[in-house]
């Protein structure tokens, strides 16, 4: 898929970017997530493309969150699915969390290209939009879920999300876990726990978290985290970067 040595030293962020115009080729992201992984990789530049002390404290609390879940779901995106289809499926078996397709672009057939990939991949169901279970204070096709996923859930792990869809979940009295490298963006505002990573690097290390975690230890996690301290700590991070 990728012509660039390993030995480049943009090795993985020159494949991640071939990933997502893969995605493309094949109907699984939209054009747009061209413009919207570009923009996260700026910010991944300025984090140090590694994952740093205050995306850890994020990701413990985000396992400790998802691991005291009575109906958590895993919300997909084009971008995700193209990035880490299979990191989606084994937190979805961690969890015993279905995975939920929902996007803003709905080019036709995208959404089935998008189940049709993850099933591909493994995952043992794919739960799809359907207008008999809309979320509120939403206008985008984004609105449109599934009964027994996301408009059941009490958690829900949105990776690469859109603000608007992040802030209605909130208001509807859900907690919202996201991965964002952007902590100005309103998803990364809003959520309850904003791991400020990539995800191809993050999911991984959430999946592990969650195995080690017991009820009594994640509960003192949760109580105990601050996601406004964590941005706080991603901000003064880049701040350092972008001072020299």
């Amino acid at each position: 898929m990728t012509d660039v040595p390993k030995t480049h030293p943009r090795y993985l962020s020159l494949t991640l970017r071939d990933t997502i115009v893969a995605g493309v080729e094949q109907g699984i992201t939209s054009v747009h997530g061209l413009i919207a992984h570009g923009r996260g990789e700026a910010f991944d530049y300025l984090i140090g493309e590694a994952t740093q002390p205050f995306a850890i404290e994020a990701i413990h609390a985000a396992a400790a969150m998802l691991r005291l879940a009575e109906h958590p779901v895993i919300s997909v995106n084009g971008n995700v699915a193209a990035l880490a289809p299979d990191a989606l499926i084994e937190l979805g078996q961690v969890l015993s969390a279905p995975l939920e397709v929902n996007i803003f672009h709905t080019e036709t057939g995208r959404e089935q290209r998008i189940q049709e990939h993850l099933l591909h991949h493994g995952a043992p169901d794919v739960l799809m939009p359907t207008t008999e279970a809309q979320l509120s204070y939403i206008d985008s096709n984004r609105k449109f879920v599934h009964p027994e996923g996301i408009f059941k859930a009490d958690v829900v792990f949105v990776p690469l999300e859109d603000g608007d869809r992040c802030e209605a979940l909130r208001k509807m009295g859900k907690e919202v876990v996201t991965v964002d490298l952007n902590p100005l963006s309103r998803t990364a505002q809003q959520a309850s726990i904003t791991i400020v990573d990539n995800v191809v690097r993050a999911l991984p290390l959430l999946c592990e978290e969650i195995r080690e975690f017991n009820n009594l230890t994640a509960e003192n996690t949760v109580t105990r985290y601050s996601n406004e301290a964590v941005l706080k700590k991603a901000l003064e991070h880049i701040s350092r970067c972008g001072n020299g």
